[in-house]
Order: structure tokens, then sequence, then C-alpha cells
């Protein structure tokens, strides 16, 4: 295509808002950032504990490169296609994020929002017109309001400098749902639990630091008359006179008095109940506080990327397979496919050493191993045939039938000789003694 056919058939997800006419207000629209089997209320908040879980498991999945690749005849990665989707997805997603930013916003958004829409903002081509189109930028959005064929979704338009609500068609918006939704959105979900329980702690330690005490004084006398209520409130305004005037929080008090403070229980138990809560959410999200503290073994991170990390990217790929690749460009074998370096979870040695097993077990050929590191396959035809390297292999031209015939008579031969010399009773007999 032409550059000057190009510009005047490019498309804008915010540019084409101000001519689309569309009424959408028909059906029912739920507003809530999940689908409408979920249209339940939404927490959030920006704990410490939240934080953490959310910033380490967003880096983990952001370092996971996403390409748009070819596959070969045989299914294997081939080539990285040289396309405007593959240089938002490797090199700059937007004007202000480049792939790992990128990545790790999808996966913020998937946390906090349950679902996440990639937005492709500018496209060579309508997509309203034209199933095939490439991708120049992409943004993460918000879903605020759904509708049977649309979404509404708040997008940061770089253009104002501000988010905006715009319509879209699902068909052509990458919605990714969190995989852990259960365990992360749900109202009564672990996650949810606990962050409620960390906002009656941070009550707790508001009131502490404020200098309430949320002391009960029980006074030798009932408090019945007025003379009695006025008496008891002088006695409470002494207490806290006595308080505030000292210098390590000091007061003293009748004998017949007896105080009660209210708060310290409370925080201890809510303490005991965040401690639970955070235990059973690591469990269920497959972390430890090793893996937090970055002191995790090799067979902790590989269950930690199994179970937590990978069903995350699967989920993002899945939706932008289906959405920019489609039916029809899937048929001419392009893909969006995610590949993990196989050098940081596994040693080189212990990695040579697999890959020689599954060679050397005529599992897997050189190039399949190849294509699951995401390297092109090699040229040499040996690479594509399941063979022993260790193994003596036949020599061009001659027919391996011919040749199992071969080795059979060597090893038909060697057995022989090796009953001869051992006296076995196919030997041949001695010549008897002459006398």
């Amino acid at each position: 295509m032409k550059v000057i056919d190009r510009v005047k058939q490019a498309w804008n997800a915010f540019r084409t808002q101000e001519t689309d006419k569309t009424d959408y207000s028909y059906g029912s629209g739920s507003y809530s950032s999940a689908p409408p089997s979920r249209t339940r209320m939404r927490f959030s908040n920006e704990r410490s504990i939240i934080s953490s879980i959310y910033t380490r498991i967003s880096i983990d999945v952001a370092a996971i490169a996403v390409r748009h690749i070819k596959l070969d005849e045989f299914g294997r990665y081939s080539e990285d296609i040289s396309s405007a989707l593959n240089k938002a997805l490797t090199l700059e997603a937007n004007l202000d994020q480049g792939p790992r930013a990128f990545r790790q916003d999808i996966a913020m958004t998937l946390f906090d929002e349950g679902v996440a829409a990639i937005v492709p903002v500018d496209t060579t081509m309508n997509p309203k017109t034209s199933e095939i189109f490439d991708i120049y930028t992409l943004r993460v959005g918000k879903i605020t309001q759904w509708y049977p064929k649309h979404v509404k979704v708040s997008v940061y338009n770089e253009d104002k400098g501000l988010r905006e609500e715009i319509i879209l068609e699902k068909r052509f918006v990458a919605i990714v749902e969190n995989p852990l939704y259960a365990v992360m959105n749900e109202p009564n979900s672990t996650l949810q639990r606990l962050i409620r329980k960390l906002n009656l702690l941070d009550i707790v330690d508001e009131q502490a630091s404020s200098g309430k005490l949320d002391l009960i004084i029980q006074l030798p006398y009932v408090i019945k008359s007025e003379a009695r209520r006025q008496q008891a409130e002088q006695r409470r305004t002494d207490i806290e006179f006595q308080l505030k005037d000292s210098k390590y929080g000091i007061a003293y008090t009748d004998g017949t008095e007896k105080i009660t403070q209210l708060n310290r229980s409370a925080e201890n138990n809510l303490l005991k109940t965040i401690e639970f809560l955070t235990q059973m959410l690591y469990g269920q999200l497959g972390i430890t506080d090793a893996v937090m503290n970055g002191t995790a073994d090799e067979r902790a991170m590989i269950n930690y990327y199994n179970r937590t990390i990978e069903p995350i990217v699967d989920a993002v790929v899945e939706a932008m397979q289906r959405t920019f690749i489609g039916p029809i460009r899937s048929e001419k074998s392009e893909r969006i496919k995610y590949y993990r370096d196989p050098f940081k979870l596994v040693p080189v040695a212990d990695l040579a050493e697999i890959s020689d097993k599954l060679t050397r077990n005529e599992i897997l050929t050189a190039n399949e191993i190849r294509g699951f590191m995401g390297i092109p396959p090699a040229k040499d035809p040996k690479a594509d045939q399941l063979m022993n390297s260790n193994m003596p292999q036949p020599a061009a031209g001659i027919d391996v039938g011919e040749m199992d015939k071969i080795m059979n008579e060597v090893f038909d031969g060697l057995s022989k000789d090796i009953d001869k010399i051992a006296g076995g009773g196919d030997a041949e007999p001695a010549d008897e003694p002459t006398e």
C-alpha cells in the first residue's frame, strides 16, 4: 500500500467518536469494569501488602516478551513478522510506554479491575470496514459500561493528555479477564477480605496516632443524677488534662476506678487475621515469602511461574490473538506468541542437559527445541530428524532396513565369539588328544 493511501485510510479510535452517531442506548448496559456475569462492586486500596503483591506479579508478567510471529509448515516458530503490530509489541506500544511498561499496565489493570481492555488506537484501516488491518499504537483501558456488542472504555488520549470514555465494538478490542478473578476480584475473595481488614487496621492506627485512646473509666458511683453526670464529666476532663500535659502519656486514677482500653485487643485480633489471610492468599496465588523477597529456589520459581504468571500471560495473548489476528490471518500462519527466557530459571548447563536427553531419547528434534525457545529453525536437515546423535547413523544412500540387517549379523557374530571364549554350549568341541 502506498504511503498516501495508507494515510487516507488510517483510523484513530478517538477521532471516530466525533463522527459516529450510532445510538448505543439500546439494551441494558451494566456499569462495571467486569463482564455482565460479574456485575459486582469493586474494592481497591493502596495498602503496602496489596501493592507489593500486585507489583511483584506484574513485573514478572511484563518480563515475558510477546511477539507477532509466523509459523512454518510444521507449526513451529519461523520468524518475527515485520509489522507495525510487532513494533508496538516489542519496541513502542504508544507515545508513553515501551513494551515492558505496556505489559505491566495490562497486569496491574487486570488485578485492580478484574478485566482489562487492550485498545488499538491507531490502525492502518477502519476495523469496521476491514477485517485485516495493522496496528500502530496500543493502549490499556478500563471498561466502564457493557453493551451487547460494544463496550465503553476509559482510555488515555495522548492528543488531549487526559482519559476519555469512548465506545468501541467488542470485536476489535482485546478484552482480557483476570484468570485469578475468583481469588483477587470476587467481593468475598481472599484478597478483598484482606483489603477490608487492612482498612479496619488503618482506622485503628489513625485513632491511635490522633491521640485517641478509646478508654472506658468505671467510676465508683452510679451516674443517674445531673450532679453525678457533671462530676463524671469533670473526672474525664481531669484525666485528659493529665495525659495531655504528661511527657510520657502517664496519668493517675483513684484506687476505686477501673480503666479498660478498647483498641488494643481489636488491633491484636486484626493483625492475626491479616497474617492468616496473607498466607492464605500466597497459597492461592502460588507465591511464597521467598518469591516475594527474591530468595526462592528453582523449584519454587517454576511452580510460581506455572501457577501464576503463565495463566495471566496466556489470557492476554489469547485475547490479542483472537482480536488482532483473527481466523483470516491465522490461516496464513500468523500468531501472537509469548516466549519466556529459558535461561532465567534453568542454568545453561541444565538446559543443555535437558535438550540432550530429549534428542537422545528421540522425543523432540533439535528444531522443535529451538522453536520452544523462540529461535528460528536450523537449515541442517538433521535438525528435523528424530535421532540419537550418540548412535551411529546410516550413511547417505544406504537403506535403513539393509543397515539393520548388517548390524544384526555383526551382533550375531559377536555373540558366537563370546560363547566360544566362555565355553558355551554352542562352541565347537575341542580335538581329541592323539596317542
